[in-house]
């Protein structure tokens, strides 16, 4: 039987790594290139009916034999093609100078092609595999492509996309279709390469499934199938103190109501109480909208080590609303690392007091959430944040290990990542989700699913996968308060 690959995501050293063990298993690699070749021909005659013309345009390594062999196949089928290949089509090696051999079409210069009206582009020219920039004359002919409308088929991901970081590399073709292999890499989820590829196809080729486990790394795409089993579902024993009381700070008179929609997430997402701690100048603004969530007074620290010796408390969230500067240091930091989700004001007050924060969680079991866009990753993680050379990906997991906490790198491509190494691309999330207070959602939602007893990054994953289907459930239009009442449709069922 074969093992499940759907979520595993390889890097191009990866799939690389896949070719070679397939070859060496006795899977000749030629048959993989024609299967893989095959499968473009197929999607460009099923998605393309009414070209006139395939141009398939032939990079110097495999993705260009994929091309050779995506244009015989083509060619049989009765399709009009032509192909151009790019630099010098006799220095090639192995299959792919065996696969141009068994092309019957001759093979023109790269230069002389001319996109027409009807044409339909192969881009077979570097795939996922490229890591600098494209050479001029690559960049003049996907200006040229895309000034004239010529739709663009790509093999494996579009050229000029970093299949590792998900970069574009000086210029990219934006596909309307992208045939890839065994698994998805990085530069399909990561933007700005997501937004490039079009409707994205994998296409099993024939590599054993068992040899694609034995070569991936910890990267997955974000999905239910990997968090589902720790998600607690409510029987008939549980009563609201097995399912957590979550604590959410709230900022001071006129500065509310970004806590108070990470408590109304954290209600519907499945925490058995939710308590909303506020200054005194806070808590007629928060009485006058809170029902189910529930009110404490918390205006300094004495008045916090009082509640926290007393009350039966789970998780928190702090940040929201709260206010940048040292009450936020003070009160995480007497949390004492318990489960903590920190996010917005939270964050940044500790960008120039970096060690406090890691030290205070330091060691033992990961019991911290980081929840930063991309301007607070930058404050607080300056020297990853600067680093050309990594992709999200990379400076997320970097970031969970100099910290011990999850990371929730957010935006449209948010990275989930351990300090284990594991990483998580979230790719459910609908373009209406990028509204204001839609963070302080998030917020509450992985705050709710840590007083419940899920583990942090396991909960920080969750809680992200379900974010982007409350927002689907909301709809466009949504607001934050929508999202929020949204939050736990779900919850009960993936159980």
């Amino acid at each position: 039987m074969k093992q499940e690959i759907s979520n595993l995501i390889l890097t191009p050293t990866e799939m690389a790594a896949a070719d070679a063990s397939s070859a060496q298993s006795g899977i000749p690699s030629l048959d993989l290139m024609e299967r893989a070749g095959r499968a473009v021909a197929a999607s460009a005659l099923r998605h393309f009916p009414g070209a006139r013309r395939f141009a398939v345009l032939c990079g110097p390594g495999n993705n260009g034999g994929d091309g050779y062999v995506t244009a015989r196949a083509l060619t049989e089928a009765g399709a009009k093609v032509v192909v151009h290949y790019l630099w010098d089509v006799n220095a090639l090696k192995g299959d792919a100078k065996r696969a141009l051999e068994l092309c019957p079409l001759p093979p023109q210069r790269l230069e002389l092609y001319e996109p027409a009206r009807g044409d339909v582009v192969v881009d077979a020219l570097f795939g996922a595999g490229l890591a600098r920039e494209v050479p001029e004359t690559i960049v003049n002919l996907i200006r040229c492509v895309e000034q004239r409308g010529v739709p663009v088929l790509a093999v494996d991901l579009p050229s000029g996309v970093c299949g590792k970081r998900g970069t574009m590399l000086g210029a990219a073709f934006r596909a309307s279709h992208t045939v890839t292999f065994m698994t998805r890499k990085p530069g399909h989820l990561l933007l700005p390469g997501r937004s490039l590829c079009g409707d994205i196809e994998v296409f099993d080729i024939g590599i054993p499934h068992r040899i694609i486990h034995s070569v991936a790394g910890q990267t997955r795409e974000n999905a239910p199938d990997l968090w589902r089993h720790l998600i607690p579902t409510p029987g008939e024993e549980t009563h609201k103190y097995r399912r957590g009381h979550l604590a959410v700070f709230s900022g001071p008179a006129g500065k509310t109501g970004a806590a108070r929609l990470s408590a109304t997430a954290g209600l519907h997402a499945g925490a058995g109480l939710v308590t909303v701690a506020a200054p005194p100048d806070a808590m007629a603004d928060n009485a006058a909208h809170l029902t189910a969530v529930m009110l404490h007074e918390v205006n300094d620290m004495d008045a916090l080590r009082e509640w926290l010796e007393t009350a039966k408390l789970s998780a928190f969230v702090l940040g929201p609303g709260f206010g940048v500067g040292k009450k936020a240091r003070d009160f995480v930091l007497a949390l004492d690392g318990r489960p903590l989700v920190l996010d917005a004001d939270g964050i940044t007050s500790f960008s120039n007091h970096r060690a406090l924060l890691f030290d205070a969680y330091a060691g033992g079991a990961t019991q911290l959430v980081l929840t930063p866009h991309e301007g607070e990753f930058g404050r607080l993680f300056p020297d990853l944040a600067d680093d050309a050379e990594l992709g999200k990906v990379e400076k997320a997991v970097a970031a969970a290990k100099l910290t011990n906490a999850a990371i929730v790198y957010k935006g449209a491509d948010t990275v989930i990542a351990a300090p284990d190494g594991r990483a998580f691309i979230n790719s459910n999330a609908p373009p209406w989700l990028a509204t204001a207070g839609s963070g302080d959602v998030l917020a509450g939602m992985i705050g709710a699913l840590l007083a419940q007893g899920v583990p942090a990054f396991e909960a920080a994953a969750a809680g992200v996968y379900l974010h982007g289907e409350a927002a689907r459930r909301a709809g466009p239009g949504m607001t934050a308060e929508d999202l929020a009442k949204a939050a736990g449709a779900k919850l009960a069922p993936l159980g």
